[in-house]
């Protein structure tokens, strides 16, 4: 999430606002801390112009 909010030229405080969080709650987000609602998610990843999957998606390691 930090790579493609970055990306845009958004800092935390740019893309909590929009999409109606604090910038707490955005570097909680980014820094594997928080877990956010379904609802976030999808606010997050219109913000940043793509989708859940890129957004979240972790690989397992094998």
């Amino acid at each position: 999430m930090r790579s493609a909010r970055a990306g845009k030229g958004l800092t935390q405080a740019d893309l909590a606002k929009q999409v109606g969080a604090s910038r707490q709650t955005i570097s909680l987000i980014e820094a594997g801390a928080h877990n956010p609602t379904l609802r976030l998610c999808i606010d997050i990843a219109r913000a940043l112009d793509t989708d859940l999957n890129t957004l979240f998606w972790e690989e397992s390691e094998q």
